[in-house]
């Protein structure tokens, strides 16, 4: 049976999971640190980690298994959960699979060195209600597809 894990601290799609995952009858896992605010549905399960680097990574790539999804930004921790057998959507709805990861973090990698020398600054677009509606369309089609 599909767990959709939520990487949650800095996830702007908990609601959208939830609503898509409730049509497809798929217990979601929404793991922090704390400091969120819980979400009360019955295929929801609100999983609070100990603070510190990658605790929340270290638990969701520990039990990720195929048929799973997760739902996060973290590029390292999509790495492991594809290499665990599961599936990996970032909230703008971007699917990571085997076949994209390597080029994936070789960026992100780039991306970071170039960064600490000055080279580029972070300038993220604004998430907008398009990225939201590609997000909703891409899980629905990933469940789907996994059924």
């Amino acid at each position: 049976m599909t767990i959709i894990y939520i990487d949650a601290d800095a996830c702007p799609v908990k609601e959208e999971t939830v609503a898509v995952a409730e049509r497809h009858g798929v217990q979601v896992k929404i793991v922090s640190n704390g400091g969120l605010r819980p979400i009360r549905h019955p295929l929801v399960e609100m999983v609070y980690v100990a603070e510190g680097p990658d605790v929340a990574d270290d638990w969701i790539a520990g039990r990720v298994a195929p048929g799973d999804i997760c739902i996060t930004t973290d590029i390292p921790l999509a790495s492991r959960c594809i290499k665990a057998g599961g599936s990996v959507l970032k909230p703008n709805g971007e699917a990571l699979s085997e076949a994209n990861i390597g080029a994936v973090l070789a960026t992100r990698n780039l991306m970071a060195d170039l960064r600490e020398q000055g080279a580029v600054t972070n300038h993220h677009a604004a998430f907008s209600a398009k990225d939201r509606s590609h997000f909703r369309q891409s899980l629905d089609r990933l469940l789907r597809r996994l059924r």
